[in-house]
């Protein structure tokens, strides 16, 4: 059971990683424009507000990692509660 739950928290924390790269190096790419439906412009006159999210996604991926990697079991799974519980919020 805890090993399934540790798989998942690492899918999670992949899935933002893939959110952090889109929001923070390919906003304004054809990829990244295609992905959230921006036009060049408005791509253009969010990409502050993206980086942000992204900077956000990165965070949420350490505290995933830091859980699921943590030596002491205990405390890994509160961390990826919290860090889960941040996600859903």
């Amino acid at each position: 059971m805890v090993l399934a739950a540790t798989c998942l928290t690492a899918a999670v924390a992949l899935l933002h990683v893939y959110f952090l790269v889109l929001e923070m190096f390919l906003w304004e790419s054809p990829a990244g424009r295609r992905a959230f439906g921006l036009s060049a412009e408005m791509a253009k006159a969010t990409r502050m507000l993206a980086a942000n999210q992204g900077l956000y996604n990165g965070f949420l991926v350490a505290g995933l990692l830091w859980g699921a990697f943590h030596p002491d079991p205990a405390v890994g799974s509160q961390l990826q509660v919290f860090f889960l519980a941040c996600v859903a919020v």
